[in-house]
């Protein structure tokens, strides 16, 4: 039995339609991987930058503590600039006087 042209008109754009179906779900399934790929991406990235932030508050931390410790260190070393020049200074007024 021969099929009539309409009916093989019919099947031929059925065909066509399935074939723009797979097509689009094809695309879908690609659009769909690519987006799972970009939030994982974008988890390692967010993961990154709280460890770079953790980071970050231990270094400025750290900093702070050195910045307070050269205050000190030279806050002593201008005592004992003081109080060398003291002595020298009572050294050098009582050698004087002998």
């Amino acid at each position: 039995m021969a099929l009539s042209a309409t009916l093989q008109s019919i099947l031929a754009r059925l065909h066509a339609a399935v074939d723009q179906l797979e097509a689009a779900v094809e695309r879908r399934s690609d659009t769909d991987a690519a987006h799972a790929n970009l939030d994982e991406e974008l988890a390692i990235l967010q993961d990154d930058r709280a460890r770079l932030a953790i980071d970050l508050d231990s270094v400025l931390a750290r900093s702070r503590n050195l910045a307070a410790a050269n205050e000190d260190v030279a806050a002593r070393l201008r005592q004992l600039g003081a109080s060398v020049r003291g002595a020298i200074d009572n050294i050098t007024s009582s050698g004087s006087m002998s």
